[in-house]
């Protein structure tokens, strides 16, 4: 599907699914007009009608967007910049759809999710291209994104915005992009905060399991937002002469925002890794409770079994063998010695 967005800088206004009035080649496009054309799951003749003959753009920025539909076992782009000498080749990877689910804590006896589904959730995560020209702007990706509907809602809002051109049109997509990982970092440390706790109160398996679950998906959105942070960094430095000096400034206000998600990401990493070592002191911890008992539980048997086997032996002159009281007397030794061994296993506080 094709969305198409134009802003007439003659009647100063923007009109929105001019589909149709779509002129067939860039060049024909008025010298202060902009136009931002989003190719949502498109048609392969679709972008051939965009990226052919409206805009060509080179067969190494094409086979990039793309890639995730010819590619599907590669997986979708990482995050990168690319200057052409008629337009800027941009691509981001907005969050995975559902990754907020991903976090929750699951019901009682409800399975994990495998390795390989995480995985493969990992590798279906969304990717935006955007290509950039001085009039022009034209994203691209193939699932439906709350940051291109966030900045299509601020254009019909805000109409005159897209006189600015389609540098600041982009920031706004970039912004909601960014701003998608506030509640997701937020739950993350929610998540961290509840399993620290459990961790000491209960720790199993399936905690462990949990905890591994959370550090593949902090793992991932690590990478994505460090890369993301380069290409921000990138636009910020006045590299590029399609970011113009007055935009700089709201790209720089997004770059501020991916740095401090991306460091409260580095802190959740961390703070994964040293819950995951306190895991496996507290399962350590719970084992020598449980070898304790048992080590106390051995010998104190044993005790009673060395009464028992002195008693057991086939000897005639035996003083207990024909005593009256020689029974109680031996169950009232091997007692005896019981909490003796207790005693002094606390006293020496072992136990």
């Amino acid at each position: 599907m094709i969305a198409v967005h134009h802003w007439d800088a003659t009647k100063k206004t923007c009109h929105s699914d001019c589909h149709d009035k779509l002129p067939a080649s860039a060049t024909e496009i008025a010298p202060d007009d902009v136009w931002w054309v989003d190719l949502c799951d498109p048609t392969p003749e679709e972008e051939a009608q965009i990226f052919s003959k409206f805009f060509p753009i080179h067969s190494l920025t094409r086979e990039d967007i793309t890639r995730q539909r010819v590619n599907e076992d590669k997986g979708t782009h990482l995050p990168k910049v690319e200057e052409f000498p008629d337009y800027l080749f941009v691509v981001v990877n907005p969050l995975t759809p559902g990754l907020g689910e991903m976090l929750k804590a699951p019901a009682k006896g409800t399975p994990l999710p495998s390795a390989a589904d995480v995985r493969a959730k990992r590798n279906r995560r969304p990717q935006l291209s955007a290509v950039l020209s001085e009039r022009v702007l034209i994203t691209h990706h193939y699932e439906p994104l709350e940051c291109v509907t966030t900045a299509t809602a601020y254009l019909h809002r805000h109409a005159q915005a897209a006189e600015r051109g389609p540098d600041f049109l982009f920031h706004h997509i970039l912004d909601a992009m960014v701003d998608e990982y506030s509640p997701v970092v937020e739950r993350i440390a929610s998540r961290l905060d509840a399993l620290e706790s459990h961790i000491f109160r209960d720790p199993s398996p399936r905690l462990l399991a949990r905890l591994l679950r959370i550090k593949r998906i902090v793992t991932g959105l690590r990478k994505t937002l460090i890369l993301e942070r380069e290409v921000l960094a990138r636009l910020i430095r006045g590299e590029f002469a399609l970011v113009e000096d007055r935009e700089v400034v709201y790209y720089r206000n997004v770059y501020d925002h991916l740095v401090r998600y991306t460091e409260l990401i580095e802190s959740a990493r961390e703070m994964v890794s040293d819950l995951m070592e306190t895991h496996l002191s507290a399962v350590s911890t719970k084992l020598n409770q449980v070898m304790k008992v048992l080590t106390l539980i051995s010998t104190i048997g044993m005790v009673c079994a060395v009464i028992a086997g002195i008693y057991g032996m086939n000897f005639e002159h035996m003083p207990e063998l024909k005593w009256e009281y020689g029974y109680p007397m031996a169950l009232g030794l091997m007692l005896t010695a019981s909490l003796s061994v207790v005693a002094i296993a606390r006293w020496k506080k072992w136990i």
